[in-house]
């Protein structure tokens, strides 16, 4: 216990190489584990070890206790940087070749094995000198690994596969030379079950030849589905730009985009990606998202709009200067975070690892109680090794340690490709459990930002008004004036501007005298509002949205209404949220009527209204303790400590920094939907992970008792534990449909 009470101050991620199986894994987070004040994760899918360490101790020590365990270890290349190392084709190429020419090789050891018919002279020695060169070269990543773990005192899948196979082919060359095996004319029945008088002329040649091909053909297809797997992340690492033209005393020069920093003005031509995260100085465009956020519709951007790196300049030139560059931007923070959620393990996993962990050695030990047991009551001594060749070769506990790693590599990285960041594997779990969703109004329902939505009298009156409003900063201001641009073109020019600190501005339009503002502002000049407008004012108001009434040379013309409007998504996504069977709740601080007004439009029945930013956390911890499991679903600042105190804690990507980092999913592109596509992925994903484990447990459950019965040939079993692993790896690849 002392050893972790160590002030822990560094954090590395370690590739590692070598490992063949979950016990693999296991060993070595084991090892990790045992040193002073270390705390170490290491995931066989991902083939990383995520290790905290104290300062006591540097990333060499811990290195050098990975390959004192008899594996391989190094500090990965950064995230932002090219993704895939030209030795993992090497490596596929070269397991390939050597699937191949086992395969070539074994098929006829097999058949001839298999059917009396085809035996003729002298068959026997055939097969012998085919089946040599499978068990020693195609064998040999397992034998080496097994050698390997012996010098350690350790034994994993492979010192099984090499026990099992070299004992076949062992007891086989005996047969064949100091048995009746090699005689001429010898024949040799192929049988699903074992004689209990199996003798010493029995022969197991298409036993090695044939599993050390099924289990080579297995590692094949399970490293191919892995690569698969991480497929998605390794997309989103290719999408950045390579090159940049970048702006230098006022020429254009090709960079490479590693090269670039932060306050360097590039160009972006139509067609090009954006090279970083930036601003735009110059130019206007639509940038298509598509890639980073999910969302197929591209973006109106404009001078002073902000852009993400690896996004697609669809439209016009554009002069954009770097704010963030290499790992600090947004599609680099994308990457690390699905990539630590990958390197993650689920609190099943934690339990899968474990058993595989001491499955091994009970399984050599089952192995050896077969063998005495068929010896024990009578069996012949080659049944009796056959059962136990057979036991060694099902029980390999790779399906264990595959079942999660994989299903979460596929969901998290098809999570990226929509816009979904999981950050981790016990974010799935929480998933499952929750039963109500906060919604945060402003900027999670809501849009976040003002608009008109209704012009009440005359329509001549929204010019003037958007003229006046046009010379203000003010975010209602800005609205009118923006509705007034886009309903009726240009607008005129103003005179005697003047601003009424909170209340309005008024000045000169169309040489008429125009004061815009709220209705007190206007009844404090003397004007008079008509009966019909101040019930549009009154109409507005207790909807919660903001009256503002204009007036011109002494007369009310119209009543201007402005409103934070609700997304024309966000009701859909009330509803799909429902059907996960979730009760959302709207929570806001605004007044109560602007509140119900929101949440009549979009379906939500249940509202909490006027709650000061610190008060939300409290909203959450009392649902909690009414015995609630509580998802919540916000974008600011005074969201970010509701979030992280929900169980399930869900930040929209278009919020701040804070919030995103406080919470458990975050939703890139600014659609409620993605909420409920979000939770619905994450539960696949988990129930992906239970179907994984609930097979990968039932296959050797139900396998072991049968071979050590003798009821299981030792090469069906070797087809089925290479099938065990390739189903649960191509299980999880069904999670890259996901839509």
């Amino acid at each position: 216990m002392t050893a972790k009470l160590h002030a822990v101050t560094g954090l590395i991620e370690l590739q590692i190489g070598g490992m063949t199986c979950a016990s693999c894994a296991a060993r070595i987070e084991k090892k990790l584990n045992r040193l002073d004040g270390v705390t170490a994760t290491v995931n066989y899918a991902t083939e990383k070890a995520r290790v905290e360490f104290p300062p006591s101790l540097s990333p060499q020590d811990l290195i050098a206790t990975v390959e004192k365990t008899g594996y391989t270890a190094r500090v990965p290349a950064p995230v932002a940087a090219a993704p895939v190392s030209p030795s993992d084709g090497e490596d596929l190429r070269e397991l390939r070749l050597r699937l191949w020419i086992s395969v070539v090789l074994a098929v006829p050891v097999i058949v001839l094995s298999m059917v009396p018919a085809l035996q003729f002279t002298y068959w026997q020695w055939l097969t012998a000198m085919l089946a040599a060169p499978v068990v020693v070269y195609g064998g040999w990543p397992f034998h080496k690994a097994a050698w390997t773990n012996l010098r350690h005192g350790a034994a994993t899948m492979d010192t099984l596969i090499s026990m099992g196979t070299l004992a076949a082919f062992a007891w086989s060359m005996y047969a064949l030379f100091l048995g009746g095996a090699g005689e001429p004319g010898m024949t040799h029945p192929f049988r699903l079950t074992i004689e209990r008088g199996a003798g010493a002329d029995s022969l197991y040649l298409e036993v090695a030849a044939g599993v050390t091909a099924a289990i080579l053909a297995g590692r094949y297809f399970e490293a191919r589905a892995k690569r698969r797997a991480g497929a998605a992340l390794r997309a989103l690492l290719e999408l950045g730009a390579k090159e940049v033209a970048v702006l230098r005393d006022g020429r254009e020069e090709r960079i490479p985009t590693d090269r670039l920093a932060v306050g360097d003005r590039f160009v972006v031509r139509p067609g090009e990606k954006i090279a970083t995260d930036g601003v735009v100085e110059d130019g206007s465009s639509a940038v298509d998202a598509s890639m980073l956020t999910g969302e197929p519709v591209p973006v109106e951007v404009g001078p002073g709009d902000g852009v993400a790196g690896a996004t697609v300049n669809a439209g016009g030139r554009l002069v954009v200067r770097a704010t963030r560059v290499g790992a600090d931007t947004q599609l680099a923070q994308m990457a690390k975070l699905v990539e630590d959620a990958q390197n993650g393990k689920a609190a099943v996993q934690r339990l899968a690892d474990r058993v595989s962990g001491i499955f091994v050695p009970i399984v050599i030990a089952l192995a050896v109680g077969t063998l005495g047991f068929w010896l024990g009551t009578g069996g012949a001594v080659g049944a009796a090794f056959t059962a136990a060749v057979a036991v060694l070769i099902i029980a390999c506990p790779c399906a264990l340690g595959l079942a999660t790693p994989t299903a979460l590599l596929v969901g998290t990285g098809r999570g990226a490709q929509l816009g979904i960041l999981i950050k981790g594997p016990e974010v799935l779990e929480s998933t499952r459990r929750v039963d109500t969703v906060v919604l945060d109004k402003t900027g999670t329902v809501t849009t976040g930002h003002m608009s008109l939505v209704e012009v009440v009298g005359d329509e001549l009156a929204l010019r003037r008004a958007g003229a006046l409003e046009h010379a203000s900063e003010h975010p209602i201001a800005r609205a009118i004036a923006a509705a007034a641009a886009e309903r009726v073109g240009a607008l005129p020019p103003v005179g005697d501007f003047v601003n009424v600190e909170g209340l309005g501005v008024s000045g000169t339009v169309d040489g008429m005298d125009v004061l815009v503002g709220r209705p007190a502002l206007l009844t404090e000049r003397g004007y008079e509002l008509p009966a019909a407008l101040a019930q549009a004012v009154e109409a507005a108001q207790a909807l919660g949205r903001t009256p503002v009434v204009v007036g011109c040379d002494g007369a009310v013309r119209a009543v201007l209404v402005v409103a934070d409007t609700v997304k024309p998504t966000s009701a859909e996504a009330v509803r799909q949220l429902r059907g996960l069977g979730l009760t959302p709740v709207l929570l806001t601080g605004d007044n109560a009527a602007a509140a119900r007004a929101v949440a009549g439009q979009v379906g939500i029945d249940e509202v909490i209204a006027d709650v000061l930013p610190a008060g939300k956390v409290d909203v959450v911890k009392r649902l909690q303790a009414e015995g609630k499991t509580v998802a919540m679903v916000g974008d600011g600042v005074n969201d970010a400590a509701a979030l992280a105190q929900a169980d399930l804690g869900l930040a929209m990507g278009t919020g701040t920094d804070v919030a995103i980092e406080a919470s458990d999913l975050t939703l890139v592109r600014g659609d409620l939907r993605v909420a409920a596509d979000a939770i619905r992925l994450s539960r696949r994903t988990l129930g992906t992970i239970k179907g994984n484990l609930f097979w990968a447990f039932a296959y050797n459950i139900a396998a072991l008792p049968l071979a050590a019965a003798g009821l299981l040939n030792p090469i069906i079993a070797g087809a089925a534990m290479a099938f065990s692993s390739v189903f649960v790896v191509s299980n999880s690849l069904r999670l890259r449909a996901f839509r």
